[in-house]
């Protein structure tokens, strides 16, 4: 398995994502968004919308989502991060339309719970990259994974509200079902949901492995590790990565296998 890459989208139209559902590409590319996130449009069979994710706050972003949606109906957030919600108070100021959100922080009309339902998509609660992040899957197999399974990179978690160990936890619940297309809140459609889930928890795996071997050698601070893991790294992504490594730690520190002191992390 591997990572996967889509030519640059056009911005401000929709693009084909499954039979009734479309995406327009928030113009937000970046290194944490690849070409820009992803905003979903659900027709519904009355004629109306539904929005998932209204993208980043950005004013020809609105407009195309209204331009392309004609009445929305609802609007389905998976998390509250501001790329996918910066849109959110112009959209609903444009729309009147409810609110549907896991989070109770940004007062949606109405909160979503694990095992609920919504739209025809069953709420699916899986923190990590998000304390409130949830997948939203349908009785045909297709999935919104937002940013818990991306196509195109793995998920920054970062605490404290990225939790690596929730994380794992995640990712073994979405392996073990048998979904067959995950449409993710940024880049390109998966279409091998278990293969591609399987390649992001062995990846996991193996920086997991990679971090306590350098602690094998020695105690060792948060930036040598990054520096040893990530050869060539480029600097503006370092604070990332050491996002990362911390995230790996902290998860290592509450299963007993490694501890901090003076800011150097050590095995036990």
């Amino acid at each position: 398995m591997a990572f996967i890459t889509e030519p640059e989208p056009v911005r401000g139209v929709l693009l084909p994502a499954a039979d009734d559902i479309s995406r327009i590409v928030a113009p937000n590319p970046g290194p944490m968004t690849c070409h820009g996130t992803n905003t979903y449009l659900i027709a519904q069979p009355d004629g109306t919308s539904i929005v998932l994710d209204p993208g980043p706050d950005d004013a020809a972003h609105v407009a195309a989502i209204l331009d392309a949606a004609g009445r929305v109906s609802a609007i389905l957030l998976s998390h509250t991060h501001i790329d996918h919600v910066g849109a959110l108070p112009a959209l609903k100021a444009a729309t009147g339309a409810p609110v549907h959100a896991f989070s109770a922080g940004i007062a949606p009309d109405h909160l979503l719970r694990d095992g609920g339902e919504v739209a025809g998509f069953t709420v699916l609660h899986t923190p990590g990259h998000a304390s409130d992040h949830v997948c939203l899957a349908r009785a045909d197999g297709v999935v919104f994974s937002a940013d818990h399974i991306m196509g195109w990179s793995t998920s920054l978690v970062s605490a404290p509200d990225g939790d690596m160990a929730a994380y794992f936890a995640s990712l073994e619940r979405m392996l073990a079902r048998n979904d067959t297309l995950y449409l993710p809140g940024h880049g390109p459609a998966i279409t091998d949901p278990t293969g591609h889930t399987a390649f992001l928890l062995a990846h996991r795996r193996d920086r997991e492995a990679a971090v306590l071997a350098v602690l094998t050698e020695g105690p060792a601070a948060i930036d040598e590790i990054v520096t040893r893991l990530y050869q060539g790294l480029a600097d503006r992504l370092r604070p990332a990565a050491a996002r990362s490594v911390h995230a790996h730690l902290m998860k290592l520190e509450t299963e007993g296998r490694a501890g901090e002191q003076g800011g150097l992390w050590s095995i036990p």
